[in-house]
């Protein structure tokens, strides 16, 4: 069959769109990497690699956010994928009672992360906060701190409050997974005297592959570019233990009129979250083969 090449020109906006808002700031960044420039004036003067030694080996709050955001990213992928499957599973059969707990569950997700962000703020606060007083309450009062403004646990009160923000939203595609899985599989597992674990390791898990290759690369994605959230939350204060690479690209830019070193940790942040999801792709694919 003989196909109109007018056809393809249904993709021409797509692809504007993409050429527009992706492909020309993606080069501009990498241009402007290379460059001094201020963000201002229209004059420059190339400076080599210098942003990038600059990035590497003089900066020290560069590398404490790409280390913040490790912590951040390990917290929320683990916890929020462990949370999202186990509801998915809870809430699979479709009844009256599970399609409500999934719009619940999914609710957190449709809020802004400035709206997220006041919440949970409330909910942390030292003094007023009902985190403090519901510890006090049960009994566990030796646990209230200020959540917030203790440089050590900061970052991981952050990575709470992502869970929460976006767990739904991952169990969704959960649901989605396990409901493609066809119920003669599990049939037969209990046929041939599988338990509960031996079905989940045989049938589920590798059927679900797919989808948890989807939650956990894009829960990967979602907590490097966290900035909102953190930004609202505590500015990546105090003393930069909640500054995560986002967050201090928009200090250096936008507070210290730096756009040529800033595009330059744009480049090294965009290779590294690009990194990570390979590694991850490659390792549930693996794991999803050996079954």
């Amino acid at each position: 069959m003989k196909i109109s090449k007018s056809i393809y020109l249904f993709f021409l906006p797509g692809l504007l769109l993409y050429a527009i808002f992706f492909i020309y700031p993606t080069i501009s960044a990498l241009f402007y990497s290379f460059t001094d420039w201020d963000g201002l004036s229209q004059s420059f003067q190339f400076v080599g690699i210098s942003n990038y030694e600059r990035a590497f080996t003089g900066d020290t709050i560069f590398r404490k956010s790409i280390g913040n955001n490790l912590k951040f990213m390990l917290v929320v992928v683990v916890f929020q994928t462990l949370i999202a499957l186990a509801f998915a599973l809870i809430v699979l059969k479709n009844n009256k009672t599970t399609i409500f707990l999934r719009a619940l569950y999914f609710f957190p997700t449709i809020l802004s992360s400035v709206s997220v962000a006041f919440i949970w703020s409330f909910i942390y606060d030292p003094s007023l906060g009902i985190l403090n007083q519901v510890l006090e309450l049960v009994g566990l009062g030796f646990l209230a701190q200020n959540w917030l403004g203790n440089a050590d646990i900061a970052i991981y009160s952050l990575a709470v409050t992502q869970v929460w923000f976006h767990a739904g939203q991952m169990l969704i595609i959960f649901v989605a997974g396990l409901q493609a899985i066809p119920d003669e599989l599990y049939e037969v597992a209990k046929i041939e005297g599988a338990n509960k674990w031996q079905t989940f390791r045989t049938v589920t898990w590798p059927l679900l592959a797919p989808s948890a290759t989807i939650v956990i690369a894009y829960t990967t994605i979602q907590s490097f570019k966290a900035f909102d959230l953190v930004f609202a939350m505590t500015g990546g204060g105090p003393n930069n233990s909640t500054e995560i690479v986002a967050t201090y690209i928009f200090d250096i830019a936008f507070r210290s009129y730096q756009f040529g070193y800033a595009s330059a940790i744009s480049v090294i942040f965009m290779i590294i979250i690009a990194i990570i999801t390979f590694l991850q792709f490659k390792a549930l694919r693996s794991d999803r083969i050996s079954y």
